[in-house]
């Protein structure tokens, strides 16, 4: 048995979790700043001391990195734009990527504040489910008419409805950020707060979350959802068999080869026009790959900023791919620090071994959620709250890349009771020292 410790979360992420679902836009001087970005003001150069210092253990490749794509998407906007014009894109850019980045780095440090973390953000979808509820079905922005009551909010977004029921937009200024927020919680909750449950229990929180999402009647973030559940069902099916991940990828890899030579559509092609709620959404969103991708080409090195992208005259502006976008605005060489930084956190963490029976179990919801955020980002762009709560999972990863391996004691699979041997682990703040276990 597991013994789990019941810590708090520390203030500065408490804090920043909540004022993601404040949608108040404050005046302060010439600037306008919601809630989250205030936090992250306050706390981003107490979180780069603490780095600095050790305090959030070694530091990283991926924390360079994160620092670097800083540096270049700063430096990318002033060389399009001019620096006195964009003062304030560079200042927003950089407290959303680089100070929640570095919030979750500093402040999620161990299991039970990985697991409060969850639990909050848990918490707070059950509590915005109501509005989305009623937003749902009658298309009244209930939620926003209160907070408007007080300050400035995010501007309202009347979509056309789908199947007769409204799109749910909550906090967030569109239905597709509030359905992304929802879905990326779904794994967590499940291997997180839902870890030695009754399966009843287990399954309370991740039902609740996805039905939210399905709310938002966005097809990228339910297709999250719908991945999610798919990855914690092989996990519970083959949990007793070690190589369960290696024998996905091959049937993953299988099925590409299988699109890529039976089929008359590339493997990018079939997923879009199978994964959205019509043909012609998914078809578009293929047609802007191909027209971004010929500017990224065209304009390599340091984007086109916040300019206009070439497209024929009928086409909107909005870019439904968040890789795609970072490389469209800011040049090569930032996708791929924000794709390297991403992927040598989360594949550090997925190749993690020897790890206590509750941290392997947290460790596979963040990977399953991060591999959510990964491909829902070529479907749909990140921005605004979302996009720092994103930045803040991946910073939030890290401590598990610090935990010391249990030696030669071979994990117990968590509900089976069939290892050998038997272990109790309590993984606390007053047992992590130096960024390990002791």
């Amino acid at each position: 048995m597991i013994e789990e410790a019941k810590g708090e979360l520390p203030w500065p992420a408490k804090i920043f979790l909540v004022g993601l679902v404040i949608p108040w836009i404050i005046p302060l001087g010439p600037l306008n700043l919601s809630v989250y970005r205030i936090i992250l003001l306050i706390s981003l150069l107490p979180c780069f001391l603490m780095w600095i210092r050790g305090k959030a253990g070694p530091i990283r490749v991926a924390d360079v990195a994160v620092i670097l794509l800083c540096f270049w998407a700063s430096l990318s906007l002033a060389v399009v734009h001019g620096f006195q014009s964009v003062i304030e894109a560079i200042g927003i850019f950089n407290l959303e990527t680089l100070g929640a980045y570095m919030l979750g780095r500093c402040y999620i440090r161990t299991a039970d504040d990985f697991r409060n973390m969850v639990q909050l953000a848990s918490k707070l979808i059950a509590i915005l489910l109501p509005f989305a509820l009623y937003e749902w079905i009658t298309g009244g922005k209930a939620l926003l008419s209160t907070f408007a009551m007080v300050f400035p909010t995010v501007e309202v977004t009347l979509m056309q409805p789908r199947w007769g029921f409204w799109r749910a937009q909550g906090p967030f200024s569109h239905p597709i950020l509030f359905g992304l927020f929802c879905a990326s919680v779904v794994a967590l909750a499940y291997m997180g707060p839902g870890y030695g449950k009754s399966a009843l229990s287990r399954w309370a929180q991740p039902a609740a979350i996805s039905l939210a999402t399905c709310l938002s009647m966005s097809s990228a973030p339910i297709a999250g959802v719908m991945l999610q559940l798919v990855l914690l069902g092989w996990d519970s099916l083959l949990r007793s068999f070690e190589h369960r991940w290696k024998l996905l990828w091959g049937i993953v890899f299988m099925g590409y080869l299988v699109v890529e030579f039976g089929s008359n559509q590339t493997p990018l092609k079939f997923y879009i026009s199978h994964f959205t709620f019509d043909a012609q959404t998914g078809w578009f969103r293929f047609l802007i790959w191909e027209l971004g991708s010929a500017s990224v080409a065209k304009h390599p090195l340091f984007g086109i900023g916040d300019g206009e992208w070439e497209r024929p005259s009928w086409m909107p502006g909005s870019v439904d791919n968040f890789w795609l976008v970072v490389a469209m605005r800011h040049g090569i060489p930032a996708v791929v620090l924000i794709f390297g930084a991403f992927m040598l956190i989360v594949c550090g963490v997925a190749f993690k071994k020897g790890l206590a029976d509750n941290v392997d179990a947290y460790r596979t919801g963040y990977v399953i959620c991060m591999v959510m955020f990964l491909l829902v980002g070529c479907t749909v762009h990140f921005w605004a709250a979302p996009y720092a709560w994103f930045l803040f999972l991946l910073g939030s990863g890290a401590w598990i890349l610090d935990v010391k391996p249990l030696g030669n004691l071979s994990p117990e699979t968590p509900g089976t009771g069939s290892s050998k041997v038997r272990r109790v682990q309590t993984v606390n703040r007053a047992g992590f020292a130096g960024g390990r276990l002791v």
